[in-house]
């Protein structure tokens, strides 16, 4: 049998696809690793459902599903504000068409298995801190390389080793106020600018460093480790939960888990 008509498909057709693609991949690069990929896969779930709901021809269900997907569009502009923002402030960076094209077919990211850190390197710069009340903070990415974040700060690109973490938290070194973002043993930049969390809970005596790693934690999957200039005390944060005071060996041992496992 043959075909009646023809699908009009022409190179406008492939160029929109290209676009629409390029645009989707940069926005999941934004929030790939972050609390904003749950809440997407929990849109589609809802989408689905109304969908289902609808099928079955469930009247008052589908009238209650299908308010929230009326304001849909008003809810993602609340639900993802930051990234929202985060994305327009990437186009209006002078090398993102640059990026953009580089990175098309590249890698959507490193799993958290091909994610190595040279934990020996990194716990010896913290025992030498913490002895020296050194005040530190280090976000070691994972499924999310936050390159929002490390374009906030002084770009490195240097291999973690143990004498050029001391030496950027020097209190003397202009890079010293700020963060340090690791991603795949790499130091890729320092002095870099994190959110800090609005948590009504978080404990008075603890300092910037601290709220900011519970921050960045809140939004990532990152780690953050942090050296108390006070105390000389060792913290880290995962998921928004901040665990203080914790000896090197503990440390060493999370690290180990969540990197070289």
């Amino acid at each position: 049998m043959v075909l009646s008509f023809i699908i009009p498909f022409s190179w406008i057709d492939a160029l929109d696809i290209l676009l629409v693609a390029m645009l989707l991949y940069q926005l999941y690069k934004l929030i790939r690793g972050t609390v904003a990929i749950n809440i997407s896969l929990g849109i589609v779930a809802l989408y689905l459902l109304w969908l289902l709901v609808k099928a079955l021809n469930m009247q008052l269900l589908e009238t209650i599903l299908g308010q929230f997907i009326g304001v849909g569009f008003i809810a993602l502009i609340i639900v993802f504000q930051q990234e929202i923002r985060r994305f327009l402030l990437l186009l209006g960076t002078n090398d993102f068409f640059k990026k953009f094209s580089l990175n098309l077919f590249a890698a959507t990211a490193s799993s958290a298995s091909d994610n190595k850190l040279d934990v020996l390197a990194f716990i010896k710069a913290c025992k030498t801190m913490s002895e020296s009340n050194t005040g530190a903070i280090v976000v070691l990415t994972k499924s999310s390389t936050l390159d929002f974040y490390v374009s906030t700060g002084d770009v490195i690109n240097a291999q973690l080793n143990t004498r050029l973490i001391e030496s950027i938290f020097f209190k003397n070194n202009p890079l010293h106020d700020g963060a340090v973002i690791v991603t795949n043993n790499y130091i890729k930049a320092a002095r870099c600018v994190l959110p800090v969390t609005e948590n009504d809970n978080f404990p008075e005596h603890l300092g910037m460093r601290h709220r900011a790693a519970v921050g960045i934690t809140e939004d990532s999957d990152a780690i953050a480790v942090i050296v108390s200039e006070q105390t000389g005390a060792i913290s880290v944060c995962k998921e928004g939960k901040l665990t203080v005071d914790i000896s090197i060996q503990q440390l060493s041992k999370l690290l180990e888990k969540e990197f070289n496992t």
